[in-house]
């Protein structure tokens, strides 16, 4: 027989396997679409909430904080460009340079530079009111509301070590912290103006725990001469809530397959004694126990199959409602969370399938077409 009428015989015991009970069938390809879809969704949520979360949490601000090692020494002038060649891409690293000055009648009030623009990205909670200065206009500054408060008008000088500098409120900053008593200046006009550099470097790092120490270690080969440290709780918080939330996952998608395995198992020992009289006639009439546990093997992994797409569609638009109305994001689809509910699916009915596979090699057919 040639390799083409084989390949259509084989086919044809495929199809008839398929459509002998469609009852059964449908119930096999109903738990495998549903483990597929379970899995598609949960593994869709994860990767995206995944990835939010940790958005979210850089919302908070910094996560890591570069500091001179004693109070009386600066940073050294290039430890801005050592950190930020040491970051990786994405990641964002903000001097401050702190100075006190006086006011016209005398106040002590806390002035500080930095470059805006990047200030407001790592700090997103502020609020600013009118436009941030650039740093080619150092007469303009950002100031605090307390501190306007204080000033008493837009237009204000501050003094340091007997430098004069005129300065007009370009915006305001509300934080309900300690940043509402400042006032914030270009970099370089305050480095001009004081001769301070910046003390303090704020960087805003992405990803896990692990990773956030593993950044600090290449910071401080980097910067040995300084002290590197990360905000312990914003840092604690993020891997705890992204531990827990990978947990929960991964906990409800092994309970979900188990599940499903049990059912598929349960439907595939019942189609293989439904069946074994058919299975019997063909190894009395010269089929191999192979060729018959290949039939049914094929079967298996062909409603799995089946099952991965349908179920990669339908978890998808699971995955998409939950985010909108949950979480309040768009999820789209995921391409490589296809091929890995393939490979789930496919493992499902495998393991559910040995039993029965097993069941099948040991049947005798003399004994089956005597009915024992």
């Amino acid at each position: 027989m040639s390799r083409s009428r084989r390949g259509l015989s084989a086919a044809k015991l495929l199809l008839r396997s398929l459509t002998f009970n469609r009852g059964r069938t449908a119930a096999e390809l109903a738990a495998l679409l549903v483990s597929a879809a379970a899995a598609t969704a949960l593994l869709t949520l994860y990767l995206s909430i995944d990835a939010k979360l940790h958005r979210e949490f850089r919302a908070f601000g910094a996560n890591i904080i570069v500091t001179a090692k004693s109070a009386a020494q600066p940073l050294p002038a290039d430890a801005l460009t050592r950190v930020r060649h040491t970051l990786p891409n994405g990641a964002l690293a903000v001097p401050y340079a702190y100075a006190v000055a006086q006011t016209s009648n005398g106040a002590s009030i806390v002035v500080v530079g930095t470059e805006l623009p990047m200030a407001r990205r790592i700090n997103s909670w502020w609020q600013i009111a009118g436009n941030l200065p650039p740093g080619t206009q150092p007469a303009a500054a950002l100031v605090g509301v307390r501190a306007q408060r204080a000033l008493g008008a837009d237009r204000f000088a501050l003094t340091y070590n007997g430098e004069v500098l005129d300065l007009q409120t370009a915006a305001t900053l509300t934080t309900g912290d300690a940043e509402d008593s400042r006032v914030y200046l270009p970099l370089a006009a305050m480095e001009a103006w004081t001769g301070v550099g910046p003390s303090t470097i704020e960087v805003d790092g992405s990803g896990d725990a692990a990773s956030i120490q593993a950044l600090i270690k290449r910071l401080q080969v980097a910067l040995p001469d300084a002290r590197i440290h990360p905000v312990h709780q914003l840092v604690e918080a993020e891997a705890g809530v992204v531990t827990r939330t990978r947990s929960l996952i991964f906990s409800s998608l092994l309970l979900i397959s188990l599940t499903v395995a049990i059912c598929v198992l349960a439907t595939l020992t019942a189609a293989v004694l439904e069946r074994r009289r058919d299975f019997a006639i063909m190894k009395a009439l010269g089929a191999s126990g192979a060729r018959v546990g290949a039939i049914f093997f094929l079967e298996t992994l062909t409603l799995a199959g089946l099952g991965a797409v349908g179920g990669y569609g339908i978890g998808s638009g699971i995955a998409s409602l939950i985010g909108r109305y949950n979480f309040h994001t768009s999820i789209a689809p995921i391409a490589s969370v296809a091929l890995q509910v393939l490979v789930l699916n496919l493992t499902v009915a495998l393991l559910a399938a040995a039993f029965p596979l097993e069941t099948l090699r040991r049947m005798e057919p003399a004994s089956l077409l005597r009915g024992e």
